[in-house]
């Protein structure tokens, strides 16, 4: 049974990593996260790591909740898989189209499509009920930036991985020991926490 589908567990916090392209029956997502990753592993002189994208699910009182961003294309074929926010995936004005938005999802007893990838997962951040509650409140608030680019000027790529970790920082969860599985990385994770710093007082966000 996995830990947040025990029934003694009120109140929990678990993060997976999930593997970049997982499920993807084109294989095109995995090729160009792999050819994406080659490319920045030359630049800075190292060898090419596995890339991730995170998820999380929280279970506060009675109630679960799925939370994550994907595209808006290709999800869930449910009318209600808690969509909270939307924005734009490569260039601002192409959110125009499904293709090119993606979703904010804080989905109550919702599933993730590709948890059976999950690796090293699920990791218990909490079971704190307060830091449950608090980070299913902030999701609405996260800022819906273009997937991709770095138009908050943090130095790297906003995406999925931004998400979790804005969270998880905006919510006063410690960060410091929260990695990707060994050999691998997840692009975005620092420009979350980045961002959570500029509005949070610093000792609220411990990165």
């Amino acid at each position: 049974m996995a830990p947040h589908e025990d029934g003694n567990v009120r109140a929990a916090v678990d993060l997976y990593w999930i593997p970049l392209g997982a499920g993807d029956a084109s294989h095109c997502v995995r090729g160009n996260g792999r050819l994406y990753e080659s490319v920045v592993a030359r630049r800075e002189r190292r060898r090419a790591l596995d890339l991730y994208h995170s998820a999380l699910v929280v279970c506060s009182g009675a109630e679960r909740f799925v939370i994550e961003m994907a595209p808006a294309w290709g999800g869930p074929r449910v009318a209600d898989r808690g969509v909270v926010n939307e924005g734009a995936v490569g260039l601002p004005w192409l959110r125009r189209s499904r293709y090119f938005r993606y979703e904010v999802r804080c989905w109550r007893d919702g599933h993730i499509p590709d948890i059976g990838y999950a690796v090293a997962s699920p990791v218990r951040l909490s079971t704190d009920a307060g830091l449950a509650s608090a980070l299913v409140r902030l999701v609405p608030a996260f800022p819906v930036a273009t997937w991709g680019l770095d138009e908050l000027g943090t130095g790297e790529m906003w995406n999925s991985n931004s998400l979790v970790s804005w969270l998880l920082a905006s919510g006063g969860h410690d960060t410091t020991a929260i990695a990707p599985p060994p050999g691998g990385r997840a692009p975005g994770w620092q420009a979350g926490l980045t961002v959570a710093t500029r509005t949070l007082p610093s000792s609220a966000v411990r990165v």
